[in-house]
């Protein structure tokens, strides 16, 4: 069975517009655009920016925790322990990709 990374990227890279890079910190980074959805380490770790509104509801949830290296910024960090935490994740990442083509519809 794949592990949660691997899964997280055939889902997120199936959206159009979102590409999968090499994340300058290691791990793969998923872009919209020019914009960064977030990036995930292997197969325990994602980091996703998100709005300081959006970030606390997610901490507050239990779906996050403030990012693990600047928890003063409004990233988050999702440990995962196995495949099954995947979804989670991709859930978020879908939450951004939606924002992130509503932002690009409005300007275009």
């Amino acid at each position: 069975m794949p592990g949660a990374g691997e899964l997280i990227k055939r889902e997120v890279t199936s959206w159009p517009g979102v590409e999968a890079l090499a994340h300058r910190f290691g791990g793969t980074e998923y872009r919209y655009g020019r914009k960064e959805m977030g990036h995930v380490h292997g197969d325990r770790l994602a980091d996703l920016p998100l709005p300081r509104k959006i970030h606390d509801a997610m901490i507050a949830a239990g779906r996050a925790q403030p990012h693990h290296v600047l928890p003063e910024t409004g990233w988050v960090s999702c440990w995962m322990d196995g495949p099954e935490d995947a979804p989670g994740v991709i859930e978020l990442f879908r939450m951004q990709y939606d924002r992130y083509r509503k932002a690009t519809a409005k300007t275009a």
